[in-house]
C-alpha cells in the first residue's frame, strides 16, 4: 500500500476515535432541544429563556400543550428532550400511575393556585350548596381541597393531603355549607366558571382566560409552598451539557426580572 494512502487510512481512523471519545463528543453534543410547556405565562417566559440559552450556543424549541397529560408522555416516548410544566407532587402522581422514567432537574417558578369566582367576592359570601369546581387530576385536586380547607370552608380527614397522600372529595369530613364539589379537566374550569359559584384555577389556565389572581380569587395558595415548578428530563440526559445549559438560562438574573416585572407576584421565581 502506498504511503500516502497508510497515511491517510491513519488520519481517517485517529478523527473516527476522537470522535467516539468522550472528549471528542464535543463535535456531537446536542445544541437544539425541544421543551414542552403549558399554554400561558409560559410561552411568554420562555421567550426569553430562549434568548439567554441562545447565546450560550443552545437552541431551545416549545412545544406547547393545552392539557397536563401530554407533556410527560411526550417525554417519555422521546418526542420531547425536555418539559417544564408541572411541580414535583404532580410528576410523582404520573410516575406512580404510568410509571415514567422522568426526574427533576431544576426549579422554575411557582405559580400559586387561586380559587376564583366572579359572582362573589370572599369566602363568607359563598352560599349554602354553592357548586366549586375543583381539577379532577389527583395532583391538583388535592391542591384543591387543601386550599379549600385552609379556606375554612372543609375539612379533610387527619393524614390525607399532605406527604403524598392525595385527597379526593370522598375525604371530606366536615362540609358545614354542604358545597358541591364538581371535579373537571383542569383546562375546562376557566370556561366554566360562570356555571359556578367558584372553582379552583391553575395559574396558567386562569392567565390565559384573563382572571387575575389579585382581583378574581377569594383564596390563594402560600406563593413559596411545595407546589414549586420544575424542569424534568429522562434520567440518562440529567447530566448532560444541555440540562446544565438550560437550567442556567432559566435560572438567569434576565428571567428573573422578566417574572417579577411582567406578573407582580401571580408568579414567584423558585430559583
Amino acid at each position: 500500500m502506498p504511503f500516502a494512502a497508510i497515511i491517510k487510512g491513519v488520519a481517517a481512523a485517529g478523527a473516527l476515535a476522537l470522535a467516539l471519545t468522550p472528549h471528542g463528543a464535543f463535535a456531537q453534543e446536542k445544541n437544539r432541544i425541544k421543551v414542552g410547556i403549558s399554554v400561558g405565562s409560559a410561552e411568554a417566559i420562555f421567550e426569553v429563556v430562549k434568548k439567554v440559552a441562545a447565546r450560550d450556543g443552545l437552541e431551545v424549541q416549545t412545544v406547547v400543550f393545552s392539557d397536563y397529560l401530554q407533556p410527560n408522555a411526550a417525554l417519555a416516548a422521546g418526542d420531547l428532550d425536555a418539559n417544564a410544566f408541572q411541580h414535583r407532587p404532580y410528576l410523582e402522581s404520573q410516575i406512580a400511575a404510568r410509571g415514567y422514567k422522568i426526574v427533576p432537574v431544576g426549579l422554575t417558578i411557582t405559580a400559586p393556585l387561586g380559587i376564583y369566582s366572579r359572582k362573589f367576592k370572599s369566602v363568607d359570601q359563598l352560599p349554602n350548596g354553592a357548586a366549586i369546581g375543583i381539577q379532577n387530576d389527583p395532583s391538583n385536586g388535592n391542591r384543591a381541597l387543601l386550599l379549600l380547607q385552609k379556606a375554612g370552608l372543609i375539612k379533610l380527614k387527619p393524614g390525607v393531603g399532605e406527604n403524598g397522600v392525595n385527597a379526593t372529595p370522598l375525604d371530606v369530613v366536615d362540609n358545614p355549607r354542604k358545597l358541591k364539589l364538581v371535579e373537571l379537566d383542569a383546562a375546562q374550569l376557566p370556561r366554566s366558571l360562570d356555571d359556578l359559584a367558584a372553582a379552583s384555577i391553575n395559574n396558567d389556565y386562569a392567565f390565559k382566560a384573563g382572571l387575575s389572581l389579585q382581583k378574581d380569587t377569594i383564596a390563594v395558595e402560600d406563593p413559596r409552598g411545595r407546589y414549586a415548578n420544575i424542569i424534568a428530563t429522562r434520567p440518562e440526559d440529567k447530566d448532560k451539557p444541555w440540562v446544565k445549559k438550560l437550567v442556567a438560562a432559566y435560572h438567569s438574573d434576565e428571567v428573573r426580572k422578566f417574572i417579577e416585572s411582567e406578573f407582580k407576584g401571580s408568579l414567584v421565581p423558585a430559583f
